[in-house]
This record gives C-alpha cells, sequence and structure tokens, in this order.
C-alpha cells in the first residue's frame, strides 16, 4: 500500500456506486411511495446495521459497537498510534421518511472507504467511519440522544430508561436486536468529525448551488405539555361552563404562531405531536398532549421565543380555566462549528468549482454533540424542493456525488495531517 499526502491529486469517488449502495440501503424498510420507514432499534435496523456491517468488513474494516448500539469500522492507517478522523451520521430513519437523510452521510463515507481500498492507499491516520444511533428521536425521544451520552451530554442510564410509545425501554429494543455492544462509552476516540447530510430546506436548490458549507446549528427546544381539563357530555354542557383541555391546546397553537409570524419571522415553533387519550367525537376533551418544538439562530430571540411560549401557555391555560404541566426533554443550544474544518470544507468546494454557501443548519444533526468535544463540521447536498422527513425526499446521483467528494477530500486531508 502507499501513502498519500495533500499534495497528490484528489481521489476521484464512484458516483454509481455510492448511488447503488443507496438504493440497496433504501430496500430495507422500503414505504409504499418509495420511502424508508427504518426506525430505530427495529427489526429493519438490525437488517441495515448487519449490511453496513458487511459492507465495511469486505474492505477490510474492524467494526466495534458500543454499549449504547453506536457502529464504528475503523480503516487503519500508517501510524495506528494516532487518533482517527471520523465521520459518518445515521441509518435510522423516520416512520415515513426519506432514503438520504442520514443514510447519505454513512454511505458516502463508505463509498470513501471504498475508494481508498480500489486505489490501495493507506493515510497516516486511521479512518473512523461512525453509525450514531437514535438519531431522529421518532422513537425514543430526544433525538441524537446516542451521539449525546457519548459526548457526556446524557448519561448511560438515561438512555437506557428512555421508552416509546408501547412502553419498550431503549435497553429492551437494544438488546432484542442484538447491538449491545462492550466498548465503553466514549470509545472508541478520534481526532475530529466531519458529517454529511442533505440539507433539508430549499436554500441550496433556490440558489442553484452545490455545497453548504455548514458553519453551525440553530438552537432547538423541546416541551411536552399535558392539558388537563375536564371531559364532559358534547350535548348537555354549555360552552362556557367547560374546561376543553383542546380548546386550550389550539389557543396555545395558534396564538403562539402568530406572535412568531409578527415578531420573529425566522423563529421556528412546530407542534408535532397532538393526543386526545379515550377521545370521542361526542365529549369535549378533559385531556390532551402536546408537544412544542422551539428554534432560532440566536439564542437571545431563542430566549424571546421561550418566554412568549411561557406566556400564551399561562393564557390558554386560564382562558379555559385547565391545568397545565409541561417537561422540557431537550435544550439544545446554538452550536458554532470549527474553523479548521469549516475552511477545508470550503477549500475542497472552490477546488472542484462547486458553488456553494456558508450557512446555518436548521436541523438537529449528531454533530450537534459532537462538536462539544472534537472539531467537527458539516457538509449539506441540495434536495428536492428542501423535502425531508417525507417519503418525496430526493436528492439526486450527482448532488450526493459532488458532497461525497468533499467528504472525501476533507477526510483524506486530515488523516495525512501528522
Amino acid at each position: 500500500m502507499t501513502t498519500m499526502t495533500a499534495t497528490q491529486a484528489t481521489l476521484e469517488i464512484d458516483q454509481s456506486r455510492l448511488w447503488d449502495a443507496l438504493m440497496v440501503m433504501a430496500e430495507i424498510g422500503k414505504t409504499e411511495r418509495g420511502g424508508s420507514g427504518r426506525l430505530t432499534l427495529t427489526e429493519l435496523d438490525k437488517q441495515a446495521r448487519q449490511l453496513f456491517i458487511r459492507w465495511c468488513e469486505e474492505i477490510g474494516c474492524t467494526v466495534t459497537v458500543d454499549r449504547i448500539g453506536n457502529l464504528f469500522a475503523r480503516r487503519e492507517g500508517k501510524r495506528p498510534d494516532l487518533e482517527p478522523i471520523a465521520f459518518g451520521s445515521h441509518l435510522d430513519t423516520q416512520p415515513k421518511g426519506g432514503r438520504f437523510d442520514g443514510v447519505l452521510g454513512v454511505l458516502a463515507g463508505l463509498e470513501v472507504l471504498r475508494t481508498l481500498h480500489e486505489h490501495d492507499i493507506v493515510t497516516e491516520r486511521p479512518l473512523l467511519l461512525v453509525n450514531w444511533t437514535n438519531e431522529e428521536g421518532s422513537r425514543f425521544a430526544p433525538a441524537m440522544v446516542a451521539s449525546g451520552v457519548y459526548a457526556g451530554e446524557f448519561t448511560h442510564d438515561y438512555i437506557l430508561s428512555r421508552t416509546d410509545r408501547d412502553g419498550v425501554t431503549f435497553a429492551e429494543a437494544l438488546r432484542k436486536i442484538g447491538f449491545e455492544g462492550d466498548a465503553a462509552i466514549g470509545e472508541p476516540s478520534f481526532a475530529r468529525f466531519f458529517e454529511l447530510h442533505i440539507e433539508q430546506g430549499p436554500v441550496l436548490e433556490e440558489e442553484a448551488l452545490d455545497i453548504g458549507v455548514v458553519t453551525g446549528v440553530q438552537g432547538m427546544r423541546w416541551y411536552d405539555i399535558t392539558f388537563t381539563g375536564q371531559a364532559v357530555h358534547a350535548g348537555t354542557t354549555p360552552l362556557s361552563y367547560r374546561n376543553d383541555a383542546l380548546c386550550a391546546a389550539s389557543r396555545l397553537i395558534d396564538s403562539l404562531t402568530q406572535h412568531a409570524l409578527t415578531h420573529d419571522p425566522d423563529a421556528k415553533v412546530t407542534f408535532g405531536e397532538l393526543t386526545i387519550p379515550s377521545s370521542s367525537r361526542n365529549v369535549a376533551p378533559g385531556e390532551v398532549r402536546l408537544t412544542v418544538d422551539l428554534r432560532h439562530t440566536s439564542t437571545e430571540k431563542l430566549d424571546a421565543l421561550e418566554i412568549a411560549y411561557f406566556d400564551k401557555l399561562a393564557e390558554a391555560g386560564e382562558t379555559y380555566g385547565v391545568m397545565i404541566d409541561q417537561t422540557c426533554i431537550w435544550d439544545s443550544p446554538v452550536v458554532a462549528f470549527n474553523d479548521d474544518n469549516i475552511a477545508s470544507v470550503e477549500a475542497s468546494a472552490k477546488a472542484h468549482g462547486f458553488g456553494y454557501k456558508k450557512m446555518m443548519s436548521g436541523a438537529g444533526h449528531d454533530a450537534v454533540y459532537i462538536s462539544k468535544i472534537k472539531p467537527t463540521s458539516m457538509i449539506f447536498v441540495p434536495c428536492l424542493k428542501g423535502i425531508s422527513h417525507n417519503e418525496a425526499e430526493y436528492s439526486s446521483p450527482e448532488q450526493c456525488a459532488k458532497g461525497a467528494q468533499v467528504l472525501c477530500d476533507v477526510v483524506v486531508e486530515h488523516a495525512n495531517r501528522v
């Protein structure tokens, strides 16, 4: 094997091979409308993990699994004593998600390893391709919890105790699919981290750009709310006598949304889940459960949005005479990525003549938590109409390949820095 230096010609990834890998993986959990449905720690997730491991081992990588199911595929370097350069994303999806969210980052990383293997090239530092567990948070909330545990933001016991809607704990699901590994939390260690991802928004496509050089991630706060009023008969109880939990929830949804639209168009407010236990068409709901997602690129403005949320929530409870129980289950602050990583991504895009721009991420990613402990940055590629978390999610073979090429460039560059 030969040693590649930063001055040698750029290795070219194989666009067709990358696309084939994406399409093969998409067959696991394929949905009716051509998307992907691989909830974390399910049998389908197990199949995706097994395929990933097989592909990595076929090119000589060794794969380790930590105690919360994170997968680490290591390709040895000339200097095994040095910390690896890590890169990756996640294989789990939304219930009816797309074929690229997260998966592109993992399989583009695989393509980087395949390209090096094909050319019989070894870098100075080892390389580490990572599949983080439960990035989506759609089965076990909060999102990105496994990378958060790795980074020390959550405890091991906390993640094991999280439950899905059926009351199954994370620990039970992990054991059932056989991916409770032996590696200690926080191992293996690495020097820095890169994550390739689809943008999940419309900016790159609208501006006809190839690459997003991601400088950071906006802050996010998630709340779970329970409104408790009194369930009463729809035909016998006058409106003025009711303590309608759904009306209180509706008041909050409308008033906070209108507040954001009026006072801060850059604020993002989402009410993604609404549940009425024991609902009936002729009963005014006595209990309603609601989730709230607040986001902003500015910490100060996120604080202001949260204050408005508290005010509107109290107002809704008072107006309809219902009790309120709320819990903040996730607080992810605004993140700034590493300048050196960012510069490498920008330099690669520029060298290839790719159109690019620096931008903040509106969505959360595993890179958020990893950035707290290691130099980190992200690479975005466009997706059709900005659609994501949806079966219609799409990035073209060419777009995926350009992102993978930039990933390859920066990984090899830093892997040859000693």
